[in-house]
């Protein structure tokens, strides 16, 4: 059944359900059919149980529209009207909507402490928007991932591995040569003061734990929201930017399951794995330092670290990589998906990805560590 309908005091309720495709257009035709509209003061239209719209299905649901407004009847939808009849609507008046635009430096104010209120407050509001705007895209993100969940060929699991390469494999290079040279660093540093006191055995353990519970998935996460965050929003605002996203739409494929999730998906296998090759690579680094300055041999220093590793150590810096995946993925996409107009936003939504998955990842990182502490882990 591709039509639900039960009348009240009101008039009718039509609960729109299935695929509205090109595929199934006599099944809606004839459904259309049979509901009669004579006598209908109102009709309330509800989009919640389709599971997929193409143009050909927006199209045939605009006539039936169209015709419940010749009949007299006033028409509304619960909730917003699908985006692709507002996409037929727009083409068939040859308009498109109008962005809103914002002038950041004229207000028109007589003193500068007023312009300087005024420019509070919109960008007050603004941020505020953006904040909303931002959490309505999560949820939508984790909706997706609840419907896509319910199928394997949902998932799309040769995307998802195409990503895994993309954002892992090819990004473990850059990954092993900063986890080396941080690590070199910081037993560098350790042992210019220990040696002070005759304490350089314990340059093992700084190495060790700060390698393991901070450094190696903190630096690793920053490289990967420099490198892969910019590329999602990239590329998002590539696509929206030549109507491939309302392409999308227009076939009645949610881009977010086809686009978006993929990503996340893949980003949040790879990032893991790259923070278990930089703790190798970190205490490998170590190891050569502690080896040739410190003249600690290899042996013995393994046998520091096994003792200066707690059951958790490990444990506490891998479980942070899943979390700054999903914000890394979650800034890059929600960016890409904003991208409108030219080029220049492209360039200047991706910048700003960059600098708040940073920004998320540093976050998430000091509040692990408060949660930690006040967990005694």
């Amino acid at each position: 059944m591709l039509v639900e309908v039960r009348r009240s005091d009101q008039g009718l309720e039509i609960d729109l359900t299935g695929e509205w495709r090109a595929l199934e257009l006599e099944r809606i035709d004839a459904a259309l059919a049979g509901i009669e509209l004579g006598n209908v003061r109102a009709v309330s239209i509800g989009t919640q149980g389709l599971r997929a719209l193409d143009l050909s299905g927006a199209w045939r649901l605009r006539e039936f529209v169209r015709q419940a407004q010749e009949s007299g009847a006033e028409v509304q939808f619960r909730g917003t009207a699908p985006d692709q009849l507002r996409l037929v609507d727009c083409t068939l008046r040859g308009t498109a909507p109008t962005p809103v635009v914002h002038d950041d430096t004229e207000f028109g104010l007589e003193t500068l402490t007023e312009a300087g209120l005024t420019e509070i407050g919109v960008r007050s509001v603004r941020e505020w928007r953006d904040l909303v705007t931002g959490l309505a895209f999560m949820g939508r993100v984790f909706v997706t991932i609840g419907r896509a969940a319910t199928s394997l060929k949902r998932l799309r699991p040769i995307s998802i591995t195409r990503h895994v390469y993309d954002t892992g494999i090819t990004a473990m290079p850059i990954t092993a040569l900063i986890a080396f040279l941080i690590s070199v660093i910081i037993a560098y540093m350790s042992a210019q003061q220990l040696r002070r006191f005759g304490a350089e055995i314990f340059v093992v353990d700084l190495v060790t734990i700060g390698v393991l519970r901070e450094m190696g998935v903190l630096l690793t996460s920053i490289i990967v929201a420099g490198r892969s965050g910019s590329a999602f929003a990239a590329e998002l605002g590539s696509m929206k930017l030549n109507e491939e996203v309302d392409a999308l739409y227009a076939i009645g494929v949610d881009p977010f399951e086809a686009l978006v999730l993929p990503r996340l998906l893949g980003l949040m296998i790879a990032l893991p794995l790259l923070t278990i090759v930089a703790d190798i690579i970190g205490l490998m680094g170590g190891a050569l330092l502690c080896r040739y300055l410190l003249d600690i041999p290899i042996t013995q220093y393994l046998t520091r670290v096994v003792e200066a590793i707690a059951p958790t150590t490990f444990w506490v810096g891998l479980m942070k990589a899943p979390v700054f995946a999903l914000l890394i993925g979650m800034a890059g996409a929600y960016r890409g998906m904003q991208v409108r107009d030219s080029s220049r936003e492209l360039g200047r939504l991706t910048t700003m990805a960059v600098v708040q998955a940073i920004f998320l990842v540093i976050l998430a990182d000091a509040l692990f560590a408060v949660l930690f502490m006040e967990l005694s882990i």
